[in-house]
């Protein structure tokens, strides 16, 4: 495919907001991870990642009508590491026309739902109750909350899309702007993706018995489950600009859809290995040519050795291959888009992550998976985010 330029990224996380703070706890190998502060009475013990100072930023009032926390923390990612001057210089290139909005995200506004149903007034649902008047808009109880927000918040007019297909929706973005530029239907999109920690979040996963009573340990032969986080992140993707020699490229995408399990993966890394494996076809590159690796990398037992058992299949031992989920928690939805920017990072700055937490290598992984930091000049980096339901992306990025 041809590449195209990333002319800005950002990722806010429970690191701290945009790259520097991403970059430093990275560096010092700094944990964003505390134990569960979330919610009210009866909360699960188990460690998260939470993004500080949400509750006491509020949208601006022009955006008012689409109050609730994870637009909060979609409009506090948005405003990081020069995002709108970027955007602002996308739409004065191509017109806002032709600058499309493509995010992912896993439950959208689910909380802003789960608060309305506890506030409602004049009884159940089934006897006549409705929703307080600050959260009866329809749009907010529906997956499309953030791109219909996202739209709003940066006055795009081009295609607006929201992906929800679980972990893999802030990666599938990427592919999903490429094939809008290629066909013509956009000149630019701002991509990205966002989630916010939630009743839903948090008790569904636990009640699939995943949720780790600790700080995840990815790929250690002691890991119990995964911690849960929150995050938002954005990118600017175009055409490279005629005689541009130098910057961040989108050089490859694979997908796929194995569908073996509603929420277990293929036993065998079959949709793992067919997103990897069309990544690296649509970026024209072999296995061996591939620097670092962000693994999706959970902590739970199952995801990790199969996805360990695909990497090892498929990549050389030269490979530096972890899991970034220690730092940040899983943060579902957003995870492609903040795993991207830490795989954009390790380009600019040829600082390889470890595995935080982990000390114990599984036996069922290969030579590929380091828990120590790395730092070397690289020239491809590759992201992989795998969703529920079998829905898989890798992505290739380059440094020209």
């Amino acid at each position: 495919m041809p590449a195209l330029a990333i002319t800005a990224y950002t990722a806010t996380t429970a690191l701290g907001r945009g790259r520097g703070a991403l970059t430093e706890a990275l560096h010092g190998r700094r944990s964003g991870l505390r134990r569960n502060d979330f919610g009210g009475e009866g909360r699960l013990d188990c460690w998260i990642g939470r993004v500080d100072g949400l509750e006491d930023a509020p949208l601006p009032s022009a955006l008012s009508g689409w109050e609730c926390r994870n637009n909060r923390l979609a409009w506090l990612s948005l405003q990081q590491d020069g995002l709108p001057e970027a955007v602002a210089e996308a739409v004065a290139r191509h017109g806002a026309d032709r600058v499309a909005v493509v995010v992912g995200t896993s439950t959208s506004s689910i909380g802003a739902t789960e608060e309305a149903y506890t506030r409602l007034s004049g009884g159940s649902p089934g006897e006549g109750g409705h929703f307080p008047a600050d959260l009866d808009r329809p749009m907010l109880h529906t997956p499309h909350s953030l791109g219909d927000f996202v739209r709003h918040a940066t006055g795009l007019r081009g295609p607006c899309i929201t992906v929800a297909t679980a972990c893999s929706s802030s990666a599938k973005v990427f592919a999903q702007a490429a094939r809008l530029i290629q066909a013509g239907l956009a000149d630019a999109a701002l991509v990205g993706g966002v989630d916010t920690l939630c009743g839903s979040v948090l008790f569904g996963f636990n009640a699939l018995q995943l949720v780790s009573p600790e700080p995840c340990r990815p790929f250690d032969a002691n890991r119990t489950g995964l911690s849960l986080g929150e995050a938002g992140g954005f990118a600017v993707l175009e055409r490279p600009a005629k005689g541009e020699t130098e910057g961040l490229r989108l050089r490859g995408y694979g997908e796929s859809s194995d569908a073996h399990h509603m929420s277990a993966p293929h036993p065998e890394g079959l949709g793992a290995r067919l997103a990897m494996r069309d990544a690296l076809a649509r970026a024209g590159i072999g296995a061996g040519e591939v620097d670092y690796l962000n693994l999706h990398g959970t902590a739970t037992p199952a995801n990790d050795s199969v996805e360990a058992r695909a990497v090892a299949g498929m990549f050389p031992e030269r490979l530096h291959a972890s899991s970034t989920k220690g730092w940040t928690g899983h943060t579902l939805g957003a995870a492609g888009i903040v795993e991207s920017a830490i795989a954009l990072l390790a380009l600019e700055s040829g600082l390889l992550p470890g595995t935080l937490n982990s000390a114990t290598p599984d036996p069922a992984c290969g030579p590929q998976i380091r828990f120590d930091n790395a730092q070397r000049s690289i020239g491809l980096a590759m992201n992989n985010s795998f969703g529920f339901g079998g829905n898989n992306a890798s992505l290739v990025f380059g440094r020209v």
